[in-house]
């Protein structure tokens, strides 16, 4: 399956210019540099790099100029041979970086070639190639009678990207029977091996197979017994990224200290984080099976019975929990007082659309749209009318159009986590932002990118927590509030509808086929699909995604309208509600593959930590 990202990026051709260069190395303390540019016109340059006999070559990437199209036109590709034959690929680039990255060859051959055939701006590389010997990764470690971790261990070529086919042995032994070895992965984490391969390396620990993945987060896993035998072995097909692991040793009988929870993921944290509401375990672990208690109210709808809490919140909808409290508590920071001094927690009551306070109170000077100036729609994806969705954002990554964004607040924007994945991409400056505009290029207010906040959970291999906050360097001014306002944040826990009509918006492709975006914004109206039905057509969908679209196809959102609003109005007053961001799918309106978008009212705590304005 293929799974296409909603973001885009756009360039224009020039005239030809190519590149061919051969070298051959053989001083191991030398470093050979490889760079060339171009502002205009085809760039396809090869190099041919040879070290001597029993070498290999590690090559370091300072800087790579591409046109990020997921290697569609643009690519940096590394080969383990001096011919381009594809089994023998090593990594391919697809999008600019800054970043060093080292690859390391399996022999003394190597080959790079850079494509770039449509420049418009600066493209190529700055590198450059050394001869390395090669390395023995194994080792037999003692480790000492602490329980805590104590070294570390890593793949060969460590920071370099490891190269396939490799193989690491690891012996530890701990001084005690009692104590086992304990293994912190950074990144990564190692889960049993089942009949299908393992695509980024599989180990073998006491003769029990296990195959390796990337994460976003740290795991530990733990062996119980003193004596442990361990083998990687590398990935057969391309280089993958380095692994860093602790090791230490652990009391076998008590893995975690006293007071402390176990995640199932192998991390320990204080019981006291324990259903607390944060994702303290990254996989959530910390916050299943956990029970709410709710006070015994004369009404029936609350989950559990329990004692009556006098805390300044009006829980019980008559007030009874805060009747005949012997003494006052005043409104907290994370409450609403009515002007009748009752207290509402704020993301609860708060510019909910429902009159929490008897004066209404609790929905006066609530900023974000109740209306949009737009009545008539095309559906199917057409042209909208100007100034009907005064909440989308045209993202510009250096001076093109790359994604969407709705607005929140005065100086915050919502968006996808995937438009900002990769080192140049997560860099605010190149960004600015596009606010009040109705065509390509006639924003009503334009404002650069102060800051980038992606969500520390994104897994960029399944889109999970596909969810970004920008902060604009310049508040948009109230003068535009007719045409700039701010879409409603769901209340936390918002349940959705199967079969509810939405909007999806964006100046993205018009088709699958297409190759550039709109010049004026397009709106569709799509249909909320069951949770059910979604998962059973994509298999990774997670609680934080939800799909909508309409199961004949055609009407969905498309690359370049990534981070954009799914937008649905709530029938009780009016208000327009942000309910999804665009985030992936299986190409663009195809039939019985509706567009999955990131569930925004999953990470309303969230965005109430960056932006506490909104509460």
């Amino acid at each position: 399956m293929s799974v296409g990202l909603r973001s885009d990026y756009s360039s224009t051709i020039g005239s030809d210019k190519g590149c061919s260069q051969y070298f051959y190395a053989d001083h191991s303390s030398l470093r050979y540099p490889l760079e060339v540019s171009a502002t205009s016109g085809q760039l396809m340059c090869h190099f041919k790099l040879v070290a001597i006999v029993g070498y290999l070559i590690r090559l370091t990437i300072e800087s790579v100029q591409l046109e990020a199209d997921s290697c569609v036109t643009d690519s940096l590709t590394i080969y383990d041979a001096l011919l381009p034959i594809r089994s023998m690929v090593l990594y391919r680039l697809c999008e600019p970086t800054r970043a060093l990255m080292s690859f390391v060859s399996t022999n003394n051959l190597m080959l790079v070639t850079l494509k770039s055939p449509y420049i418009r701006r600066l493209s190529g590389i700055r590198a450059y190639f050394e001869v390395i010997p090669e390395q023995k990764c194994e080792n037999t470690v003692l480790v000492r009678e602490i329980t805590s971790f104590e070294g570390k261990i890593s793949s060969p070529y460590y920071p370099s990207y490891y190269p396939p086919k490799c193989k690491c042995t690891w012996k530890f032994q701990t001084p005690l029977s009692t104590l086992g070895i304990a293994l912190k992965f950074h990144n990564y984490a190692i889960t049993k091996k089942g009949a299908k391969g393992c695509e980024h390396g599989w180990w073998e620990i006491n003769e029990h197979m296990y195959c390796g993945s990337y994460m976003d987060h740290q795991t530990i896993f733990r062996v119980p017994s003193p004596l442990v035998h361990i083998q990687l072995r590398c990935s057969s097909r391309f280089s993958d990224k380095p692994l860093l692991v602790e090791y230490g040793s652990y009391n076998i009988s008590q893995p975690c200290p006293v007071g402390s929870f176990r995640c199932s993921s192998g991390l320990c944290i204080p019981k006291s984080q324990r259903c607390d509401g944060v994702n303290d375990c990254f996989d959530e672990s910390d916050e299943l099976f956990c029970v709410t208690i709710k006070p015994a109210c004369d009404v029936t709808h609350f989950w559990q019975p329990g004692p009556l809490v006098c805390d300044g919140f009006q829980d019980c909808e008559n007030g009874q929990d805060e009747h005949n409290c012997t003494q006052s508590i005043p409104c907290t920071n994370k409450t609403f007082k009515c002007d009748n001094d009752i207290c509402f927690k704020k993301q609860n009551a708060r510019c909910d659309g429902i009159v929490d306070c008897p004066d209404g109170s609790d929905e006066d000077s609530c900023s974000c749209s109740r209306t949009s100036s737009s009545l008539h729609r095309i559906v199917g994806g057409a042209d909208s009318q100007e100034g009907a969705w005064p909440w989308q954002v045209s993202l510009h990554f250096v001076g093109s159009a790359y994604c969407g964004a709705s607005v929140i607040s005065r100086e915050w924007l919502l968006s996808a986590a995937h438009c900002f994945h990769g080192n140049r991409l997560s860099d605010p400056t190149p960004w600015t932002a596009h606010l009040g505009m109705y065509v390509q290029g006639n924003a009503k207010f334009v404002s650069p990118v102060r800051r980038i906040v992606v969500h520390e959970y994104y897994n960029s291999q399944t889109f999970d927590y596909d969810i970004a906050l920008l902060q604009l360097s310049i508040a948009w001014p109230e003068t535009l509030k007719q045409l700039i306002q701010p879409i409603c944040i769901p209340p936390a826990g918002q349940k959705v509808h199967s079969g509810e009509k939405c909007w999806v918006t964006g100046w993205g492709q018009r088709h699958e086929a297409g190759n550039k975006g709109s010049p004026v914004l397009q709106q569709a109206e799509v249909e909320l699909i069951d949770q059910t039905l979604c998962v059973s057509t994509y298999g990774i969908i997670t609680s934080r995604m939800l799909c909508a679209g309409v199961i004949s196809g055609k009407r969905d959102a498309c690359k370049g309208d990534s981070g954009g609003p799914l937008s649905c109005r709530r029938k009780s007053d009016g208000k327009w509600i942000l309910t999804g961001i665009v985030s992936w799918g299986h190409g663009c309106g195809r039939p019985n593959f509706p567009g999955v978008y990131t569930r925004v009212s999953k990470f309303v705590p969230w965005i109430h930590k960056y932006v506490p304005s909104l509460l």
